[in-house]
């Protein structure tokens, strides 16, 4: 019979005990043999976490099979580069979406690396001589070359005796529930990989879909413990109102992927329904103009507003008032205005990029106003501003916060505690075990109580490193 003739295990190699670093390995041992990687992703956030990105992998590269990813957020994908620099050559699975936003992503990540690398080494703040970039864009570009992709609903083979089916998660363009099954008939076994579950009634995407079943569920637990706010727009238009009439500029820290997207139709409902003062709005990230695009490339992905929007020509993404800063020598230009704006800059955790040269000359100014707009990680600017940091290091400098500093809520592209519930309870039965990954432990624990109780499921959280056998 086919459980006698095989074994399936996981192990747990990111994203368990944290939201970052997502990689979880699937062997199948026995007649048919098989390594696959769920995710590829970079741990961010505390320098602890980010240091593991530069130790070896806990496998060896050339062994994998394949990969498969459930959505392009680097800390689901941007290990790639190092594992096609490590010699892994089969193929990278993901969707349509998926594989068009891996191409600036990866890109942008390579390049943001090097770019810091050298500025490191030209003004000495650096502990290694030389400093190095983690990869390369050359790694990447390799990376690039692997990517298979294939639509929701549609199985594919991703080892021997493992056929995988992606549906709608609703997290980001592309964005996917992996659903991995082996065995045949009635010896067949689900394994469902939520990646980052979305929310359902969001702008632009449709909602996540419903899986059939799974005998086992990686389920994410980032908001695990709590019910989001609800959509922000009279917050923001309020701290955008305020700050134009006190003559400052709102700077945004902003994800390429989703978040600056979201923002940018939010903004254009506000100013289309006249409920924000007439300002200008700056997107200073190629990557999330090159990203916003792409939005508009994938109907496959929208919802019906976004849909009939775009059928009409008024899509918001696409809005004139819209400015959008494509060069460098743009951006600094940007720094010398003094009139009232709104500055959506990469990244969203304020850990690199534009975002960094517009907090660097904002902050000083307590007429103007930083607002963060989702999650911030611990060990990352963003999250040292949300803590209340008087002074914040940037380029090897202290820069004074005087500039007021707002958190705006509900605009996570995550699922929170009912979201996630009002997904599992359309499973047609409960797994028979499911375990909680990319959540901190409190979230993960909180989530695992609730299933628990409320739903009667066999729950476990997910260790670092831990093995499990799944037959």
């Amino acid at each position: 019979m086919e459980e006698e003739s095989s074994t399936v295990s996981l192990r747990f190699l990111g994203a368990a005990g944290t939201v970052t670093g997502s990689r979880f390995l699937l062997e199948r041992e026995g007649r048919e043999k098989c390594r696959v990687l769920l995710d590829c992703g970079l741990f961010q956030g505390l320098k602890a976490l980010r240091q593991r990105n530069w130790e070896p992998p806990p496998f060896d590269p050339v062994t994998l099979d394949a990969v498969v990813l459930s959505h392009a957020h680097l800390d689901h994908s941007g290990y790639l580069p190092l594992l096609a620099r490590g010699g892994f050559r089969g193929p990278v699975h993901c969707t349509p979406g998926t594989a068009d936003l891996l191409g600036p992503l990866l890109l942008d990540s390579a390049h943001l690396q090097e770019e810091d690398a050298e500025r490191a080494n030209r003004h000495g703040y650096s502990k290694h001589q030389p400093a190095l970039p983690l990869y390369t864009v050359e790694d990447a570009r390799r990376a690039l070359t692997l990517v298979r992709t294939h639509p929701y609903g549609t199985p594919f083979t991703a080892g021997e005796g493992l056929e995988v089916t992606f549906r709608r998660a609703g997290h980001i363009l592309g964005s996917a529930t992996v659903d991995v099954a082996w065995g045949q008939g009635d010896a067949a076994r689900h394994l469902v990989f939520s990646g980052d579950l979305g929310r359902p009634g969001r702008p632009i995407l449709r909602d996540p879909e419903p899986v059939p079943g799974a005998d086992v569920l990686l389920l994410e637990s980032t908001y695990g413990d709590r019910v989001h706010a609800a959509w922000p727009e009279e917050h923001l238009a309020r701290i955008i109102t305020r700050t134009v009439h006190q003559g400052g500029a709102v700077v945004i820290p902003v994800f390429a992927v989703g978040r600056a997207q979201e923002l940018l139709w939010t903004l254009h409902r506000l100013r289309d329904e006249q409920r924000l003062p007439r300002v200008s709005v700056f997107l200073d990230s190629p990557m999330a103009q090159d990203v916003t695009e792409l939005y508009c490339r994938h109907p496959e992905d929208h919802d019906v507003d976004m849909r009939r929007l775009t059928f009409q020509a008024r899509c918001p993404l696409c809005a004139s008032e819209r400015h959008w800063v494509r060069t460098a020598e743009a951006s600094r230009a940007l720094l010398s205005r003094t009139d009232a704006r709104v500055i959506l800059a990469g990244s969203g955790m304020a850990t690199g990029g534009r975002v960094l040269h517009h907090l660097k000359h904002l902050l000083p100014d307590a007429r103007n106003t930083v607002v963060l707009a989702g999650y911030q990680a611990a060990g990352t600017r963003g999250r040292a501003l949300q803590d209340g940091a008087a002074r914040l290091r940037i380029h090897g400098e202290d820069v004074p916060v005087r500039a007021r500093v707002e958190t705006v809520d509900g605009l996570s592209a995550h699922a929170d505690r009912e979201e996630l519930l009002a997904w599992l309870r359309t499973f047609p039965r409960p797994p028979r075990e499911t375990w909680l990954v990319h959540g901190e432990p409190g979230a993960s624990e909180a989530l695992a109580a609730t299933l628990r109780e409320r739903m009667g499921w066999h729950v476990r959280v997910a260790r670092d490193g831990e093995r499990v056998t799944l037959e």
